[in-house]
């Protein structure tokens, strides 16, 4: 008898004895109770549907939950003929919405949605949205507004898609902003070509004149780039930075300008270095604040702003803020510290106390001082002799140490331009030469050294690019 009992037990659904009858039959009773009142689906969980999920979720092992969400979707189909009668558009659309995710027949539904998209295309008068959409595009009219030909060729082909003659209104219309885009690219305007191409590629990716537009927005990109590049070679920042973000807004994902906007920044940030030597602090300031504006997680914009802060503290030091007669004082003795480093020919060395470095410390107290100046100009020859001859022997870091003098001795201007991308391009040809070797971190290294001396040189991005094919995981 125990025996027979515990099988009578065991064949009852474990649900009836995990979950009280009284719970799962409030739910049934409530979403039967909102069926037949016509609440089918409720955000707040108080709608059929969900009252009978509730209940399937906890019984999944009976078929009374399941079977009341039948009668839901049919509800739903039910409600959507409804409101197709009465022309409330809207809730027909929901009400087929919630029949098709419910699982009703395919056919009930699609014949439904014949029926809604045909009473929609007659009361919108359909013939009369295809005469304005024509109108509109002989005016020029494309896509410039709801009433725009685009705009009503779309709403036509939303009620009726194999309308054809929406489909070839559309299909022209098209064609037209592909013509202004060209049109557009070809003057240089490449913002407004690829809004109206990406216009284009929304409405119908498969558009067969939208590959010889793609091609155009690509030429005029590679255009783009290429003025870009030049003008950060040639160290016009700002038309530089304008050129990349002109791009970027036309083709946000454009890795070659994302690139060069980071070199902008970069080349900010070593003008800002190169200021604050300098103890040009108000400018160096100037600078960083371009390059922080434009891509401030970028390295060279961090190590300029420390470089800054120890240009500042390093005037402090040197006696930038002592009072006047012992800043002269100082600053006489430097100088005489400095004439007789070069009597003795140490112009550029030892290390602290060659002619150049005694001059740095006076430069810091007084840079524009008549003394300072004229040691200066007795010293560039020098540090012009040093670069040449350290460049003609390939000694690259030995050339750039010399630049610095050079820099610091003569300032900012076209020869130390050129003298900057010609030791740059020099690095890029040595590192050429390691790569081709497989010495790969000799090859990083010298790509990091022209791109600091010059962003924007000639084959630094394909030198780059290689770098980066060669390291380990590239593929």
């Amino acid at each position: 008898m125990l025996v027979l009992l515990a099988l009578v037990l065991l064949r009852r659904p474990l649900s009836d004895r995990l979950w009280p009858d009284s719970r799962l039959q409030q739910l049934r009773s409530d979403a039967a109770q909102a069926l037949r009142e016509g609440r089918l689906s409720s955000a707040d969980g108080r709608g059929a549907r969900q009252l009978y999920e509730a209940a399937l979720a906890l019984d999944p092992d009976r078929d009374e939950a399941r079977a009341g969400l039948t009668q839901v979707g049919q509800a739903a189909l039910a409600q959507a003929e409804r409101a197709i009668a009465q022309r409330r558009y809207a809730d027909a659309h929901s009400a087929l919405t919630l029949a098709a995710e419910l699982a009703v027949p395919r056919a009930q539904a699609e014949a439904l949605e014949r029926r809604l998209r045909a009473r929609e295309a007659a009361d919108a008068g359909l013939d009369q949205l295809l005469a304005q959409a024509a109108s509109a595009r002989a005016a020029g009219h494309l896509d410039d507004g709801e009433s725009a030909a685009l705009p009503l060729y779309q709403r036509v082909l939303a009620l009726q898609p194999e309308r054809v003659e929406a489909l070839e209104g559309r299909e022209d219309t098209l064609a037209d902003l592909l013509q202004q885009a060209r049109q557009a690219l070809a003057h240089g305007d490449l913002l407004a070509g690829a809004a109206r191409i990406r216009r284009v590629q929304a409405a119908d990716a498969g558009h067969s004149e939208l590959p010889d537009a793609l091609t155009d927005l690509a030429r005029r990109a590679d255009a783009g780039r290429g003025e870009a590049e030049r003008a950060l070679r040639r160290g016009r920042l700002p038309e530089a930075a304008a050129g990349y973000r002109e791009i970027l807004t036309a083709l946000p994902d454009d890795a070659a300008a994302q690139r060069g906007l980071s070199a902008v920044a970069t080349a900010y940030a070593q003008r800002s270095e190169r200021q604050a030597a300098d103890f040009r602090f108000d400018e160096a300031a100037a600078a960083l604040r371009e390059a922080d504006a434009i891509a401030p997680a970028t390295p060279a914009v961090s190590e300029a702003r420390q470089h800054l802060e120890r240009a500042r503290q390093s005037r402090k030091r040197l006696g930038g803020e002592l009072p006047l007669a012992q800043r002269q004082q100082r600053l006489h003795r430097l100088l005489d510290e400095a004439a007789a480093a070069e009597a003795r020919g140490e112009l550029l060395a030892p290390p602290g106390d060659s002619a150049y470095d005694k001059l740095r410390a006076a430069q810091a107290i007084a840079p524009q001082d008549p003394k300072v100046r004229a040691a200066a100009a007795r010293l560039l020859p020098a540090a012009r002799r040093c670069f040449e001859d350290e460049l003609r022997g390939n000694r690259l870091s030995r050339a750039g140490e010399c630049l610095d003098a050079r820099r610091a001795l003569e300032g900012e201007g076209a020869a130390l331009g050129d003298a900057r991308r010609r030791l740059a391009q020099r690095w890029i040809a040595v590192g050429d030469e390691r790569l081709g070797a497989g010495e790969l971190r000799a090859a990083q290294s010298a790509l990091d050294a022209a791109r600091r001396l010059d962003p924007g040189a000639a084959g630094l991005e394909d030198f780059a690019k290689r770098v980066r094919a060669a390291a380990p995981g590239a593929n």
